[in-house]
Order: structure tokens, then sequence, then C-alpha cells
């Protein structure tokens, strides 16, 4: 066998296995869109703002979980960013130390951690001690899943920054917190602002840390900080368990929304991406 055929029938084999890897995501977005899409049609702005149809009865709405869905993932973004920028700043200024050094492992750790075990810390610690599932339960377990995508982005960012930009600064004689806060973090913006991205994404999806601090509400909307709420995912995720067809029937479209929301989330994220130069 020659060489040149050796090359084909390697680029063949590559060619095939990464249709066959996206191949998944494709088929996907075409089921969601193929049996979301004519609910969502069939349903209006009423499947947007109303509240879920009793079985047997309708496709109804799913406004209280859209609703949750954005508060959730705002609450979390109040409390894990500025949290998850801080981390990622100090292991970029202080990689070798050795709380830099256990930032980083920690965060890796972090990033591969079952999420349904982060609901069940935040269940002990929080709802059970309140005595309810409720909003800020949910907010702080998607919180702890979002910080490590934003502080490892963030970290990348600062430490890809050319190391000129930081003596130039320091012969200015600036402070380290003025060259962090005010040069440096600012030209790592891009990539910061991709790990805050894809955070979002990450957590706007999430079901397994809600199941057990979230509780949910596909009834009513928003009570109270301390009260059950409503979230895309968790609603799919009880929906498709129902043996009523309108159920079904909502679960699917319910998906295409989450489908679109993170659409929208990660359309940017690509755009953003390339404009990234480290």
């Amino acid at each position: 066998m020659n060489r040149l055929l050796k090359e084909k029938i390697f680029l063949v084999t590559v060619a095939v296995l990464s249709v066959l890897t996206v191949f998944p995501l494709f088929h996907i977005l075409l089921s969601v869109t193929l049996h979301g899409l004519p609910v969502l049609l069939e349903g209006g702005i009423g499947f947007l703002t109303g509240t879920l149809a009793s079985p047997s009865d309708g496709l109804g709405g799913i406004g209280p979980a859209i609703l949750g869905t954005f508060l959730l993932v705002f609450l979390s973004s109040l409390i894990g960013l500025p949290i998850a920028i801080m981390v990622g700043v100090y292991a970029a200024e202080y990689p070798d130390s050795l709380i830099g050094r256990a930032t980083k492992v920690l965060l890796q750790i972090m990033l591969e951690f079952p999420t349904i075990l982060v609901g069940l810390f935040v269940m002990q610690v929080v709802v059970i001690p309140l005595g309810s599932y409720s909003v800020i339960a949910g907010a702080f377990a998607l919180a702890i899943v979002m910080m490590p995508y934003v502080a490892i982005s963030t970290e990348e960012a600062m430490r890809g920054l050319p190391f000129a930009y930081r003596e130039a600064a320091f012969a200015l004689g600036l402070t380290r917190f003025k060259v962090v806060f005010r040069i440096l973090i600012k030209m790592a913006r891009k990539g910061v602002l991709t790990g805050v991205l894809i955070g979002m994404a990450k957590v706007a999806g999430e079901t397994a840390p809600l199941l057990f601090t979230a509780g949910g509400a596909s009834r009513t909307y928003f009570t109270g900080l301390d009260r059950p709420i409503g979230a895309i995912p968790l609603l799919i995720y009880n929906l498709v368990q129902q043996p009523y067809e309108n159920y079904h029937q909502i679960a699917w479209g319910a998906a295409f929304v989450l489908m679109l929301i993170f659409l929208t989330i990660f359309i940017p994220i690509r755009l953003r991406i390339r404009e990234v130069r480290m």
C-alpha cells in the first residue's frame, strides 16, 4: 500500500468520525425543532405567558418556568460572578503560591463535579435549615456550578496577556491593585466575558441541582425569594414522566424554547471567541 493511499484512507476515516461526532448534535436540534416548533406555533403567545394546563386539557403555557429560568440565571450570576472573577484573578496573579496551585486544582475538580451532588449539598445547607425549596437555594446551587467556568476563563485570559504590559504598568509606579483591575482586567475582558457567557449558558440548562433546591412551581409566578420556583429544564423533566399526551407536547415546546434561549447565549459566545486575541 503506497503512501498516497494511506493518506487518503486516513483523511476519509477522520472525515467519517467527524461527521459521526457532530451527528447527535444536529439530530437533537432537528428533533427538538420538528416536535417543539409546532407546539409553540399552536400555543402562540399564550404558551409563553400562560400557566401549565391540567392533564388532557390543552397546552396552557410555560410562563412561570420561563420567568424562573431567567430569574435563577440572574441571581446565580449575581452571586457567582464576582467571586469567580476574583478567584480567577488570584489564580493568575499568584500561580506559584500554595493557594494559587490549590485553587487551580479545585477549579478543575469543580468543573467535572457531578452537579446533582451540588444540589444535595445546597439542600443540606440551605433547603433543610429554611424548611422549604426556594429561589435563593436554586440560585446558590447554580452559582456553584457556574463559578469554575468563569474563574478558569478569567485565569486563562489574564495569563494570556503579554508580560510586557504588566512590566510597563509596574514601571509607572502603579500598585498591583491598579495594574490588575484598571489595566489587565480590561485588556482581558473578552476572555472574561466568554467565560461569563459559557457559565450562564451552562446553568440555564441545568436540571439536577434544581431537583433538590428550587422545587418547581409550574402554575404560579414568582412569589418570593424564599418560595419554590419553576425552571424550564425542571418542567421538562417532570412532564416527560407523566402519562398525558398534552404534557409530552408541552415538554417538546418547552425544550424548543430552552434551545432558543441557549442559542441566544451561545451564538454571541462564538462571535466573541473569534475576536479574542490571546
